[in-house]
C-alpha cells in the first residue's frame, strides 16, 4: 500500500487518451529485418521499415548522436558489428554514417528525420534513445525533439535511462514517454527498490519490459494502475504467450506475425 501511494503521487498515470494507441498492434523490433526473399535486410534499416510498414507492424527503432549533433538510427554505440567500419558512432558526421554501407548492402547508416519522412504517420513507432548512464542525455533529447518537431504520426520516445523520460516530462510533456525494464539476475529488495526510484525518477506513460522478466508483479501493478506495458524482445512461441498474457503490446524478432495480431488480422 505505502508504494501505491508513492507511486501514484511520484508517477502519475497519463491520460489514457494519450497512450491507448501503444496497445493497438505490435511493433517490428529494428524493423522487419533479416533473410528475405529479396536477400538479408539489416536491422534498423530503411529496407527494415519498409517491410514494417507493408505488413502493418510498428516500429521500434534505436537512435545515437552523430558529431554534428543529429539523431542517426543505429542500435550500438560502434560501428563495428553492423559494418566495415569500426570506432564509436558519435565520431562521425551524420553525412559520413550515411555513406557507410549495412551488413555489406546497399542499405546505410538512415538519420532519424530521414525515417520519419519514410514512415509518415503510416504506422506508429518507438524511438528507443541510447544512452550512457556517465554522459549527459541533454544534447541527444533535445536533437531528437527537434526532430520530432511538427511530426504528427503516432510516435514515443524510451530508454533505459530514467533521465531520458525525465527529460520529456520537464521539456516536452505532450511526447508520449517510456522506461525500459530489464530485471535480469536483480530481483532481490535491493533491485525492487532501483526499480521504484527510476519509475519515480522517470515519471513515463509506459513500461517497455524484458519478456524474459514476465509475469512480474512490478509490471502488472504498473499495468493495473494505468501504465501500458510494451514487452520486448518477442522471438519465440513461449515469449508470445507471456506477451499475451501480461502485456499490452508485443516488441517483437522475427518475420511471423505474433499470434495476438495474427488473430486479429484472421478475423478482419
Amino acid at each position: 500500500m505505502p508504494f501505491a501511494l508513492l507511486d501514484r503521487w511520484a508517477s502519475p498515470v497519463p491520460d489514457p487518451r494519450k497512450v491507448a494507441w501503444i496497445g493497438e498492434q505490435d511493433y517490428a523490433h529494428r524493423g522487419l529485418h533479416g533473410a528475405s526473399a529479396g536477400g538479408y535486410v539489416p536491422e534498423n534499416s530503411r529496407a527494415a521499415f519498409t517491410r514494417a510498414i507493408a505488413q502493418g507492424h510498428g516500429i521500434e527503432l534505436d537512435v545515437q548522436r552523430s558529431s554534428d549533433g543529429q539523431p542517426v538510427v543505429f542500435h550500438d554505440d560502434a560501428l563495428d558489428r553492423l559494418t566495415a567500419e569500426a570506432g564509436p558512432v558519435a565520431r562521425r558526421s551524420a553525412a559520413q554514417l550515411g555513406a557507410i554501407a549495412l551488413g555489406g548492402t546497399a542499405e546505410t547508416i538512415p538519420t532519424l528525420r530521414q525515417v520519419l519522412a519514410q514512415i509518415a504517420g503510416k504506422v506508429p513507432v518507438l524511438i528507443e534513445v541510447k544512452s550512457d548512464r556517465h554522459n549527459r542525455v541533454a544534447a541527444l533529447c533535445l536533437a531528437v525533439r527537434r526532430v520530432l518537431e511538427g511530426y504528427t504520426g503516432q510516435h514515443a520516445v524510451m530508454s533505459f535511462d530514467p533521465r531520458v523520460s525525465r527529460w520529456y516530462w520537464r521539456n516536452s510533456p505532450h511526447t508520449v514517454r517510456g522506461l525500459i525494464v530489464s530485471e535480469g539476475e536483480d530481483r532481490a529488495l535491493p533491485g525492487k527498490l532501483r526499480r521504484r526510484l527510476s519509475l519515480w525518477h522517470a515519471r513515463p506513460d509506459f513500461l517497455a519490459y524484458d519478456v524474459r522478466d514476465l509475469p512480474s508483479r512490478f509490471a502488472a501493478g504498473q499495468r493495473r494502475r494505468g501504465l501500458p506495458v510494451a514487452t520486448w524482445t518477442v522471438r519465440e512461441a513461449e515469449h508470445d504467450e507471456r506477451a499475451e498474457a501480461y502485456a499490452d503490446a508485443a516488441i517483437f524478432e522475427t518475420g511471423d506475425v505474433p499470434k495476438a495480431q495474427a488473430g486479429s488480422e484472421a478475423q478482419a
